[in-house]
């Protein structure tokens, strides 16, 4: 039995960037409801509002601003945590009711806020059952930061001074998570961090007693273990890897993929091709034996999808060096790719680097890479059509005036938020969100998939 609070305190929440500030804001509800508190869906029912803000560009900046200005607007009563949090001085600037301000994953700062703001009506729940921690994500699939903060100092990020140096969870820490989740009906989980191939290099690599194995923190120890996790119903989940930087150890990884142990996809943030611009990025430049590896990896796991993502425009950046990305994007043939215009950061190194590219070129040379990438997209999902996808259902539609259900889900290749779908048309009443399905792919364009629940 359960001792309910009669009027619980209700708090707001507004999560704004990257995944990683999303597992922020989950931990940040999860130990806010266990200290009594309930979470309000909409401004007009909270007794405060937590904006968590992202910093890391100027665009993103102003999207933070915004929206603590409508929560102000709205609710009145407004925390600001985050990312943004590191400019506490120019939020108060602009916004100076706001009632108190943190960084990024400063929990107890947090919660401590929300204590003084809207202090508890009662204690915390008392209740003999556990509560599931807190999800922003659907139930299916969800989110796993396994350290914090980042050792690189790359000339267009600001990243260390936000959120600090690499610091790693503990591997049974992680693993532990991991398999509460799965037993409570995730199954795909999303492996996060600002560099998950370095996991583990600050605590050298400590390794834990996990199933009676001595397991280190270290991104192979950690991939095969989650390689090991079922759900409920026996299934293997889904397992991807995003931020992995090509250290040679991730070559370790790819056999895990090809024996169905891990998703096969890499999400590998390559930012460049060129030598000199990457050299300029303070990143490295190793793109010849990185087409290398891709052809291996390909060799080994014929079903591996790699993402990336590329900066055009980056200061220095000629022509010569643009073409020379296009070039490398031809061979590598990358499955999934992301393009930003370079944007200078308050703080960041780059800003004072000469040869600052025109606006008017940056988003002439956007224009091309996206078309590029399109292209090689269109002709890797067109070669699916006609054959089988496994894929995950996000979302289950109405009826429409013929009868006819629809569904959205995504094969191995897709990432929720970032990558394509997989369009289903007529599909079962019973079909619901989480399931898996084999689909018979039959239409494909840049982007996405479109196809029917195979029979047999």
């Amino acid at each position: 039995m359960a001792t309910r609070i009669p009027e619980q305190r209700r708090v707001g929440m507004v999560s704004l960037g990257c995944p990683k500030a999303l597992v922020d804001s989950e931990r940040i509800l999860t130990k806010l409801r266990a200290d009594g508190y309930a979470m309000s869906p909409d401004y007009a029912g909270a007794d405060v509002v937590l904006v968590n803000t992202c910093g890391f560009l100027d665009s993103a900046k102003e999207e933070s601003l915004s929206a603590i200005g409508e929560a102000i607007k709205e609710n009145g009563r407004v925390i600001v945590t985050g990312c943004m949090g590191e400019e506490a001085e120019a939020i108060r600037a602009k916004f100076p009711e706001v009632l108190a301000i943190t960084g990024a994953h400063q929990y107890e700062d947090v919660v401590d806020a929300v204590h003084v703001a809207a202090p508890p009506s009662q204690g915390p729940f008392i209740d003999l059952v556990p509560q599931p921690d807190i999800k922003l994500t659907p139930r299916h699939y969800s989110y796993l930061k396994i350290s914090e903060g980042c050792n690189h100092s790359c000339a267009f990020c600001i990243i260390p001074d936000l959120r600090g140096k690499l610091v790693s969870r503990r591997i049974d820490a992680v693993l532990r998570e991991a398999e509460k989740l799965v037993a409570a009906g995730t199954k795909e989980l999303l492996v996060i961090s600002q560099d998950t191939s370095a996991y583990g290099v600050d605590t050298r690599h400590e390794a834990r007693l996990w199933k009676g194995r001595e397991t280190r923190a270290h991104m192979t120890d950690l991939a095969r273990e989650l390689g090991q996790l079922r759900t409920p119903d026996g299934d293997t989940p889904w397992v991807r890897l995003h931020y992995v930087y090509p250290y040679p150890h991730v070559d370790q990884v790819i056999p895990l993929m090809a024996e169905g142990l891990i998703t096969p996809y890499l999400d590998i943030p390559f930012q460049h091709a060129a030598p000199s611009v990457l050299k300029a990025m303070k990143r490295p430049a190793n793109e010849a034996k990185v087409l290398d590896r891709l052809k291996k990896w390909r060799e080994i796991c014929p079903d591996i999808t790699v993402r990336s993502s590329f900066v055009v425009g980056f200061p220095g950046e000629t022509e010569a060096d643009f073409e020379y990305l296009l070039d490398w994007l031809e061979e590598a043939q990358l499955d999934r790719v992301g393009g930003f215009r370079f944007e200078p950061v308050e703080g960041a190194q780059a800003n004072a680097l000469p040869d600052q590219v025109p606006e008017d070129v940056k988003e002439e040379r956007y224009a091309r890479l996206m078309e590029k990438t399109e292209a090689i997209s269109a002709a890797k999902l067109a070669a699916k059509v006609g054959g089988l996808q496994q894929v995950i259902i996000d979302e289950v539609g109405e009826p429409d005036e013929d009868g006819d259900i629809g569904a959205t889900g995504r094969s191995r290749a897709d990432a929720p938020e970032i990558d394509g779908a997989v369009y289903l048309r007529n599909v079962p009443e019973t079909l619901k969100q989480g399931d898996f399905v084999n689909v018979m792919v039959e239409d494909a364009d840049a982007h996405d998939l479109y196809g029917v629940i195979a029979t047999d």
